[in-house]
């Protein structure tokens, strides 16, 4: 992982920019939004705040932010400096050294690598000052990724549109593994986080449960919501197994990442590892049922009806809850409920039966919520009470979830002074 000021300037890109912004977090990345007072006249600053979870950089004379020379301490500690889209104004600004803002200042200021993507009208961008500025700034190692062409907002139709963010956030990754193999590898993002030295398994996505070797059954889980946690907990410190299902999600940097297809597979992932784990969270929709008698051959269809026998697959959350070390709070247990109806009394119930310590409830039925989207909005139940947590992006909620795992840890000690569960 790493720590990445996204500069964003005035250009009608900025609204790619937030793509860019969540494409990083995916991949594990910290962010951290600069954005020129031209950016904020096409994106507003809550946009990214409320994606990265941080307050933007709007303004280098905001009270309070020249005593701790923000743009000195943040030059100082960034991994990478990506700024996208780049105009011919912060191009200029860059190449001849200019600083009357936060993030001229910031470039000047940082050791990182900076990777810029330019975005402007045609014309400006094959202009003979715009073109100099660029060769200046390559000379001095700072990488570009290419313009695209096209329609332009501008009407006109050439070189000069915002690359794509995949191609962005691709091309920041490279420059990223090209520091790591010249210098080696920087510290962790997450050392000395609030999770450091606690080890948290989650596990993520659907379990699919063979038919025959082409048809399964299977739920609409993307894995997003236990991936989201994974990258959380990993920026929090903590060394992460995902135990996931099949996604086509990239697995967090940093983390042990357990492939499964099945509800067993998954099952014995996870209880050959529950040992040493300070806290669990089954964000995985597993499969109640199974076909009790999968077929070989594909199975024909026919002119009648198919009955197909399900069994019930083993409860992995419900055996967690009673392992003799949960007597001493080990590990903290966090399940999940995707409910229709009666959200928080099933919550509730499950809290109950299964002996786990946080139940993360949500009703799949509301727009913009549960399963294959970015965003979700959950209850918290436990043993003191119930808290709503509104919609917002899964990175979000996710945040909100291990602040809670986190004041369960509390009072329990690192799951290596306790013994094996």
């Amino acid at each position: 992982m790493a720590f990445i000021a996204l500069g964003v300037t005035g250009g009608i890109g900025a609204y790619k920019a937030v793509e860019i912004a969540r494409g990083l977090q995916k991949n594990g990345h910290e962010v951290v939004a600069v954005m020129t007072h031209a950016a904020t006249q096409f994106v507003g600053p809550l946009t990214f705040e409320a994606i990265t979870r941080r307050e933007v950089i709007t303004d280098q004379w905001k009270a309070g932010a020249n005593a701790d020379i923000e743009h000195i301490s943040i030059a100082s500690t960034i991994d990478l400096l990506l700024v996208a889209p780049a105009t011919a104004n912060i191009v200029g600004k860059f190449a001849n050294g200019l600083a009357d803002d936060f993030l001229s200042s910031l470039f000047v200021a940082t050791k990182a690598p900076v990777l810029i993507a330019p975005a402007m009208n045609t014309n400006m961008f094959e202009h003979p000052a715009v073109v100099k500025n660029l060769e200046t700034l390559g000379a001095r190692g700072v990488q570009m990724v290419d313009p695209g062409s096209g329609y332009l907002a501008c009407g006109w139709i050439g070189k000069g549109r915002l690359a794509e963010p995949a191609d962005v956030v691709a091309a920041a990754e490279q420059l990223l593994r090209e520091k790591t193999s010249a210098l080696g590898a920087p510290k962790p993002l997450g050392e000395g986080g609030t999770l450091t030295g606690r080890r948290v398994l989650v596990t993520a996505g659907p379990t699919f449960e063979d038919i025959d070797p082409v048809r399964f059954v299977g739920n609409r889980s993307s894995g997003r919501m236990g991936y989201a946690l994974a990258a959380e907990a990993l920026r929090r410190g903590a060394a992460v197994t995902l135990v996931s299902g099949p996604t086509h999600l990239p697995a967090p940097p940093g983390a042990e990442l357990v492939a499964v297809r099945s509800a067993a597979e998954m099952h014995a992932a996870v209880t050959t590892r529950v040992a040493n784990q300070d806290a669990v969270i089954m964000a995985a929709a597993v499969a109640d049922y199974t076909p009790a008698a999968p077929s070989d051959q594909k199975v024909k269809k026919g002119d009648g009806a198919l009955t197909i026998t399900l069994n019930r697959t083993k409860d992995i959350l419900g055996e967690l809850g009673r392992l003799p070390s949960r007597a001493h709070g080990v590990p903290v247990l966090v399940g999940f409920a995707a409910e229709t109806h009666d959200v928080v009394s099933y919550a509730q119930g499950k809290l109950e039966k299964k002996a786990v310590d946080l139940v993360v409830a949500n009703d799949v039925s509301r727009a913009g919520v549960g399963f294959d989207v970015d965003t979700n909005a959950v209850t918290l139940v436990d043993r003191t009470g119930v808290e709503d947590v509104p919609l917002q992006s899964k990175s979000a909620v996710a945040a909100r979830i291990l602040d809670r795992v986190e004041q369960l840890l509390g009072a329990v000690p690192a799951a290596n002074a306790v013994g094996k569960a």
